[in-house]
């Protein structure tokens, strides 16, 4: 399987990307095959209009029980309301991914 070349954000969390204050995003296995030291482009999810590129630095396992306070803000949200979020979009998923990333 080839890296993935692109990421999708929801629109409201593309300008926490493209100032460098989201340096994280927490996926499923779906999303989970990104190969750090590759460059991919970002986008919005609603639109799909490019926002910025993003150098992805590590892909972690992550239970959803081990969500915490690092992760939030390295997410840049607060904890409930990121716990929230996941719940929302992997509703029956409690093994995800930890992929960190930085501004090219």
């Amino acid at each position: 399987m080839e890296a993935p070349t692109k990421i999708t954000f929801f629109e409201f969390l593309t300008p926490l990307v493209a100032s460098g204050k989201k340096t994280i995003t927490i996926r499923d296995e779906s999303e989970s095959h990104y190969v750090p030291g590759t460059t991919v482009e970002v986008y919005t999810l609603e639109t799909d209009q490019k926002v910025c590129e993003v150098k992805i630095l590590s892909v972690k396992s992550l239970n959803y029980d081990d969500i915490n306070q690092f992760h939030a803000e390295q997410e840049y949200i607060e904890l409930p309301k990121l716990k929230k979020l996941i719940r929302e979009i992997y509703p029956n998923t409690d093994t995800l991914f930890e992929i960190s990333y930085e501004l090219v």
